[in-house]
């Protein structure tokens, strides 16, 4: 390969203990300034007592579960300064300290397209990242694979998982991609939650370091060698294998 990474994707996602889902309104998010006055919701928001939604026409989806909350944005065309949810993020917990925070992992979707007949993401990963082997021939059909790789970094763990995805177009015909997912996590390790609260913070306010970690490891470490030419064609679903929906 020798082509870079399209990054699509990026999600925040806090680990709670024991909140109430409920909190998560569309107006206590603009009402408590945790995000603008003037944002339209993309549809209507979901409340229940296990879960609550609120998604905006800006592609910002924030979602509340009993043990974690997830802030989720698409950022193939921005800039890091037009990102929106490490603000969004920040000024939740800034809201709401009562909540019992337990950790926090960046994470981010990225893929690369195939468009040669000969170098396909099967190839790229039965012939780059896994050895041939007896175990290839079993079933009715080809088998498929998915692989995660665990990396201990300095103050974090990256999980990163490489997939065969379909990329549809708008004719409804699939190209195959490798779908490149990380997730960084950082433990909030500290029994005062007012040093508790500043360590998420912080965690938040490094998600660009995150993000710099997971392209330098996709970029040169995945894609750098080999014979297989990609063509990037960002902007388009994914659909993704049942495995890691």
């Amino acid at each position: 390969m020798s082509q870079n990474l399209d990054i699509q994707e990026f999600v925040i996602a806090i680990a709670v203990k024991q909140q109430n889902p409920t909190v998560l309104t569309a107006d206590f998010l603009k009402y408590s300034g945790i995000v603008p006055s003037d944002w339209e919701l993309a549809r209507p928001p979901i409340l229940t007592n296990a879960a609550a939604q609120v998604v905006f026409q800006n592609g910002v989806s924030i979602i509340a579960e009993v043990n974690r909350i997830v802030f989720s944005e698409l950022i193939a065309s921005k800039e890091p300064q037009d990102v929106s949810i490490p603000v969004i993020a920040r000024k939740y917990v800034e809201t709401l300290t009562q909540v019992n925070y337990q950790g926090i992992s960046n994470n981010f979707r990225g893929y690369v397209l195939f468009d040669q007949k000969n170098s396909t993401p099967r190839n790229y990963i039965f012939g780059n990242l896994l050895k041939p082997g007896p175990w290839q021939e079993f079933g009715t059909s080809p088998v498929q694979a998915a692989l995660r790789f665990i990396y201990t970094l300095k103050e974090a763990q990256l999980f990163l998982d490489v997939n065969e995805v379909g990329l549809q177009l708008p004719d409804k015909s699939l190209l195959p991609a490798i779908l490149f997912s990380a997730n960084v996590s950082h433990t909030i390790v500290q029994d005062d939650p007012s040093q508790r609260l500043a360590n998420l913070v912080q965690a938040i306010g490094n998600w660009q370091t995150d993000l710099e970690t997971y392209k330098e490891v996709v970029n040169t470490k995945f894609l750098s060698s080999g014979n297989y030419q990609v063509n990037l064609a960002p902007n388009e679903p994914l659909i993704f294998p049942k495995e890691v929906i």
